[in-house]
């Protein structure tokens, strides 16, 4: 078929969908509304009425839809407490019961393949499937879309590839126009059932790299109408504005301001909510103004402007009374009383009158601000204020600071063309501090709470990041000549690059005090590993409030030669007991060990043949899913709040705090998941395995051998009748003749984490940059805990009635286990690489291993499943140089790279 073009340069190509009644977009229909509002992953009723099955609801939120102006449905069932083919096909048939709804045409929207084949077979006319793409290669791709033809449905393809997904104009155009050649040149797809939809992402977020994010998909919309023949172009508008979520007004002139420009580009489907979509000639002139610069990027200045709109909008609009008479005190203890608080509101109007009052806007920091700090600091050493508070005292400080830098760098310049020279005006601080965590580790929640507890007791920060190396580490330190260096690592491998930076720096003769902490660092290790190494100071410091009172002790002339003395004598100490307790440590050879294995029954009472075998992967889980398994404790350590939850929320001495802090994370975690800012995935695996050579498993794949895992035998000297633990003890052994099975998988709730710390750098926010890592970290752990329970109650099925709270689950009463990589029962870290390979992890979730085996994104936990009955964590301990050649041998290692990775288990 032939298409003409318009006089805008499109090709004129109608998009012909039918419910029980027809739909035909062309010239006379230039924009198709997609109703959103019936997906779980959109709309939290919805998801609620889904999940508690009251599924007539449910279908009043999808005439709303229609009766509010959606021309088609978008139908999305993805939760993972569902069986999304049976929700979607019951779902699909009541609509079909209801002629004012079915008359639309029917979206399928979902990221499991079989629920998209059972809304084809249920949807009356023609419908749309949302969506696939080029992620999992071109065969897949092709497989599904012929799929979509026999069904006579057009197609959303998305610009994703196995590169990833398209964030520049460039690729958007690559992707798109390879997707077009494969649909219409090997599968003879009818051009206009071909539907692009080439990635709408969030402007005004204040990343400079974020700014033309629209204008890229209005040219790309622009590309695909004018160069791909009778294509048409779709997106999911709301997520232009996410930067602004909390602010509907805001939020709604954004989408009618992309829209109108998208449809002039091009743009002809979109899903968005009809009612609550603003008249485009009904924007005030002001707001009008402010997102047309955002969102055409005609404006440097135009985030902040529209930002500092958004805020004063949402200040007019507040009804709720507070206590305001702390803002009759004089200025300088109003600027008290908003850093002990963390109130951020009228910090800059308090900080501009101080200016105004002092000779130089310096002084304001040296002065009141710093008494502020003092106060905050004194109160946090008494033991009177709590982490979290002083994270939002920072939050108040580095905002005052923002305001008053212009004025002080004016004052700089014209100080140093006075005198001419260049004089300096740098704030006096107590110390200048490096922090970075070392090569091959990329956790740095720990040391971003250190970072901040120190510059509020008045230290400059120098944070190197994370995966920094030792050169870099060293060359900053001789550059800025700081006072203090501290090192933060998280898994096992950051302890020998922690030797190593220590080495090398006395090599180049540094007397540079060295802080030594994160979650693997121990105040052994420190002193038997890293103080012997280096002739200046080593401090191992548990945590961050102890990081300000080592600071001082160090940096004060008086305190610093006794206390240096005092700690390199204690290690001392620790160094004599732990050798004398290493020659007396008894280990049995490793033939001993295996001789001593665990010895199970493998029958059909503990095998259970998996309902699965094979790779399963989830895309895009919804959040809400995986909220009710997260274990809230860790959550309160983070801050160095003590206490189980949810005793801890009653604690006479930390509850009101832990209080506060759980509504803040609830709060941020509400908006986490309504604006979807955290993307969470899922894959896992189940495979045929047995036991080899008593400490291997060996894993099939379709009869085939796939790989094969390596894990370590307990040497320690064992009571009576206590065996020297396996975990390949649990994988029935290979002569039994036995057929078993293996699993595993990976998780993270990590991809949009970054743009989120961005974001929250940029509002100089501690605060929230912290919590939304805290809650990354939390939602990943909720994931792996739910993704265990769907294994063990569907995937392989052993436990198909499993009956458990939370507490429970937290306790790990079920039957199973999912050891890790790195952790006491293996604790060798490469064999997450043969983890990653078996599922694809890389390929599949954009999850990466950097050097040191650390997952990146960081919010990532990855394992094992093991479904034996008698299965049980435990802790390999110590091993002898036997079992290191041993599996060396058998992981086709040298020595040396089996040493490496075995160091804190060798005796």
């Amino acid at each position: 078929m032939k298409y003409k073009k318009n006089a805008e340069g499109f090709y004129q190509s109608p998009l012909v969908l039918s419910g029980l009644e027809p739909l035909i977009s062309n010239e006379q229909l230039p924009f198709v509304n997609v109703g959103e509002r019936c997906n779980v992953t959109g709309s939290r009723k919805f998801l609620r009425l889904i999940k508690n099955e009251q599924f007539e609801e449910a279908l009043e939120v999808a005439r709303e839809q229609v009766e509010n102006g959606a021309l088609i449905l978008d139908i999305n069932l993805d939760e993972g407490m569902l069986d999304g083919v049976e929700a979607m096909t019951h779902f699909l048939h009541l609509i079909a019961s209801e002629p004012d709804i079915a008359r639309v045409p029917i979206m399928v929207d979902s990221s499991r393949w079989e629920i998209i084949e059972a809304g084809l077979k249920c949807i009356q006319g023609k419908g749309v499937v949302n969506s696939i793409s080029l992620k999992g290669g071109e065969k897949e791709f092709l497989e599904q879309a012929r799929s979509i033809q026999s069904f006579g449905a057009a197609v959303i393809v998305m610009a994703f590839d196995e590169k990833g997904q398209a964030d520049t104009y460039e690729r958007r155009v690559e992707i798109c126009n390879r997707s077009y050649k494969l649909l219409t040149q090997q599968l003879n797809f009818t051009p206009h059932d071909i539907i692009f939809d080439p990635n709408i992402f969030p402007v005004a977020t204040g990343m400079d790299e974020h700014r033309n994010n629209a204008l890229d998909f209005f040219r790309a919309c622009k590309w695909i109408r004018t160069n791909l023949p009778g294509a048409h172009v779709s997106g999911g508008v709301s997520n232009v504005s996410f930067s602004f979520r909390g602010n509907d007004t805001v939020r709604e002139a954004m989408h009618s301001v992309f829209l109108y420009y998208g449809i002039k580009y091009g743009m002809n489907m979109g899903i968005v909510n009809p009612s609550t979509l603003t008249i485009y000639d009904d924007i005030p002139a002001n707001l009008l103004r402010l997102v047309e610069d955002v969102i055409l990027n005609r404006n440097e200045e135009g985030t902040e402007n529209l930002m500092d709109f958004a805020k004063s909008f949402k200040g007019e609009r507040k009804t709720t009374e507070r206590d305001l008479r702390w803002r009759e005190h004089a200025v300088e203890k109003r600027i008290e009383i908003a850093l002990v608080k963390g109130i951020i509101e009228f910090i800059e109007e308090d900080v501009e009158e101080a200016r105004k009052r002092f000779d130089k806007p310096l002084e304001v920091i040296e002065g009141p601000l710093m008494d502020g700090m003092n106060v905050v600091g004194d109160l946090f050493g008494s033991g009177k204020m709590f982490l979290p508070q002083v994270v939002k005292s920072a939050r108040v400080m580095k905002k005052a600071v923002a305001w008053l830098e212009p004025y002080i760098e004016k004052e700089k310049q014209e100080t140093a063309l006075a005198a001419g020279n260049s004089a300096s005006t740098e704030a006096n601080h107590k110390g200048k501090i490096l922090l970075a965590t070392v090569k091959g580790d990329v956790h740095d929640i720990g040391k971003n709470i250190v970072a901040v507890v120190m510059a509020c007791n008045n230290y400059k920060i120098i944070d190197l990041g994370v995966m920094v190396s030792q050169d870099k580490i060293i060359q900053t330190a001789r550059d800025e000549n700081v006072d203090i260096i501290g090192l933060s690592g998280l898994i096992t491998p950051s302890l020998d690059e922690m030797v190593s930076v220590a080495v090398e720096m006395e090599n180049q003769g540094l007397k540079i005090p060295l802080l030594i902490g994160g979650a693997t660092t121990s105040r052994a290790h420190t002193a038997v590993k890293i103080d012997p190494r280096y002739s200046g100071a080593v401090i191992h410091v548990l945590d961050a409030s102890r990081s300000v009172p080592v600071a001082g002790k160090l940096l004060h002339k008086m305190d610093a030669i006794p206390f240096v003395s005092d700690t390199k004598a204690d290690y001392d100490k620790i160094r004599e007991n732990f050798y004398k307790k290493k020659d007396t440590k008894k280990l049995v050879s490793i033939s001993r060990a295996r001789e001593n294995k665990l010895r199970l029954d493998f029958n059909e009472k503990t095998i259970h043949t998996p309902n699965q075998l094979g790779v399963q992967f989830m895309e895009d889980i919804d959040i809400s899913t995986v909220v009710e398994y997260i274990d809230w404790t860790p959550f309160f350590s983070t801050w160095e709040l003590k206490g189980r939850y949810p005793k801890i929320l009653t604690d006479p001495r930390v509850g009101q705090q832990a209080g506060a802090l759980f509504k803040d994370a609830q709060n941020l975690l509400k908006d986490i998941i309504v604006d979807k800012k955290l993307k969470i995935q899922a894959v896992a695996g189940i495979w045929e395995a047995h036991s080899i050579h008593n400490d291997d498993v060996e894993i099939f794949e379709n009869g085939q051998h796939a790989a094969s895992f390596h894990f370590l035998r307990q040497q320690g000297v064992k009571g009576e009748g206590i065996p020297n633990f396996c975990l390949a003890d649990y994988i029935a052994p290979r002569d039994s003749g036995i057929r078993d099975f293996i699993g595993a998988f990976c998780v993270t709730a990590g991809h949009g984490i970054e743009d989120q710390m961005r974001f929250f750098e940029k509002e100089k926010d501690d605060y929230n940059k912290i919590m939304t890592q805290a809650l990354a970290d939390r939602l990943a752990e909720a994931t792996a805990e739910w993704l265990h329970r769907k294994v063990r109650t569907e995937w392989w099925g052993y436990a198909p009635d499993e009956q458990l709270d939370n507490e429970s689950l937290i306790r790990e009463k079920y039957r199973g286990i999912r050891p890790a990589p790195g952790y006491p029962a293996c604790p060798e870290h490469t064999e997450k690489q043969t983890i990653f390979n078996l599922l694809k992890v890389p390929e599949r979730m954009g999850v990466n291993l950097t050097e040191s085996m650390a997952m990146f994104p960081t919010a990532s936990v990855s394992g094992y499943y093991f479904a034996h009955p008698e299965s049980k964590y435990f802790g390999i301990g110590k091993i002898a140089r036997d079992q290191l050649e041993d599996y060396a041998e058998r992981k086709n290692l040298s020595k040396k790279e089996a040493e490496k990775w075995l160091r804190p288990q060798l005796i």
